[in-house]
């Protein structure tokens, strides 16, 4: 790794803006967004509808192992903050920034992501919520080294990759199997399917290493009563893994950046997700590994990875491969505006409800029969959230940290 160095820098080509990027981004963006659709509400309604079902399916988290559509939104968006690195070193570069003055501004950036995650955690308690398993908080507590590591040739970002991979899985494994363990005092039920057995043991909720470090962390800040658990599972040191996941956004990014034919690039792109969706699926099945996106396993960085890689090579091959850009409008709107986007699919969704019943009735979403009335109404929230960013992308106001 080159040191930090307080002199400017010899600025590169900046290429424009890829399309991909922000069509990739305002996907995952609306798919966060798209909560307030509420499907399952929907789907309990047709309880006998497969199609419900299956919609309700992909807007769920799994509870454990495996994954569904809402589970690759916070692995896609540490992703894409990774994508983004290279190309704002060369935009600063090209600006004259020193490296020093691009370090302060990570740092500083990597400060907010953190609090505004404890902010958003907190929105709805009676005091600050110390936690940091927010998906900003999770960026911010990587985003410093990843910063670092954008200067460094890509065999060490790769290097660097597996040690935190293998670092981090050792560290579980090698952390003790608590003994006749009470899984119900911390939040684990009699009848959970996910009690694992063999090295897999490991891995199991809330009995883990990275449980064990929150026992001791999270009750260093004030709080009203003492953390036991995480009732999801989800653990601080997540960032650890999480920032592999943005390293190999970093070595998208970089590919994405160099010189070369376009439809290389979207080979090596399917390649490098069917070798790390492979690779996350065999540490899984063979028990080297539970593939669980709540604590981030490495096996998870992988098989997310693969899907990141896969998702980002179609937007490139269709829209800047291609030249098919017009269709993606509505999802880069969201993409251009990212964090104003994360902001609005945690704030507004009540106050829009609330005030559209006071001015329009009770009934007002009721128009297709009570059982699609959540739909509706998220829905109705859905459009009006996206003019907002709309009039944010044509008055060119982008909120950056």
């Amino acid at each position: 790794m080159q040191p930090v160095a307080n002199k400017p820098l010899e600025a590169p080509l900046v290429k424009p803006r890829l399309g991909s990027i922000d069509a990739y981004r305002g996907l995952v963006m609306f798919l966060m967004m798209a909560e307030v659709l509420e499907l399952r509400k929907v789907a309990h309604a047709f309880s006998g509808s497969q199609f419900w079902s299956f919609l309700a399916h992909h807007q769920s988290h799994v509870e454990w192992a495996g994954c569904s559509l809402h589970d690759l939104i916070q692995p896609s968006f540490s992703f894409l903050v990774g994508v983004a690195v290279p190309f704002s070193i060369a935009s600063r570069i090209a600006q004259g920034q020193s490296r020093f003055r691009m370090l302060a501004h990570a740092a500083f950036r990597a400060i907010v992501l953190v609090l505004l995650g404890v902010f958003l955690r907190s929105m709805y308690k009676k005091e600050t919520y110390w936690t940091f398993e927010d998906t900003l908080s999770q960026i911010g507590l990587g985003y410093v080294p990843l910063f670092l590591f954008g200067f460094t040739k890509q065999r060490w970002q790769w290097a660097v990759l597996v040690v935190i991979l293998v670092g981090y899985w050792a560290a579980f494994a090698l952390y003790p199997i608590p003994a006749d363990f009470d899984y119900q005092k911390y939040g684990v039920p009699a009848n959970w399917q996910f009690h694992y057995t063999g090295l897999a043991e490991h891995w199991n909720k809330n009995s883990n290493v990275a449980w064990a470090f929150d026992r001791w962390f999270l009750n260093l800040f004030p709080r009203p009563q003492e953390f036991l658990y995480n009732s999801g599972g989800y653990a601080t040191l997540s960032f650890i893994p999480t920032l592999g996941t943005m390293i190999l956004g970093l070595i998208a990014g970089g590919w994405l950046k160099m010189a070369g034919s376009p439809w290389k690039k979207v080979v090596w792109f399917i390649l490098t997700g069917a070798v790390l969706l492979g690779a996350g699926l065999a540490a899984h099945e063979y028990g080297l590994c539970p593939c669980v996106k709540r604590i981030w396993t490495p096996s998870w960085t992988l098989y997310s990875g693969g899907w990141c890689f896969f998702v980002l090579s179609g937007f490139y091959a269709v829209i800047d491969a291609g030249g098919l850009v017009a269709w993606s409008f509505p999802l880069r709107v969201i993409g251009a505006n990212s964090i104003a986007a994360y902001l609005l699919a945690h704030g507004p969704n009540g106050f829009i409800v609330r005030s559209s019943h006071i001015h329009f009735g009770d009934a007002c979403f009721d128009i297709f029969g009570k059982a699609y009335e959540p739909f509706v109404a998220g829905a109705t929230v859905l459009v009006i959230e996206w003019l907002v960013l709309y009039w944010l992308y044509r008055q060119k106001i982008h909120i950056r940290i």
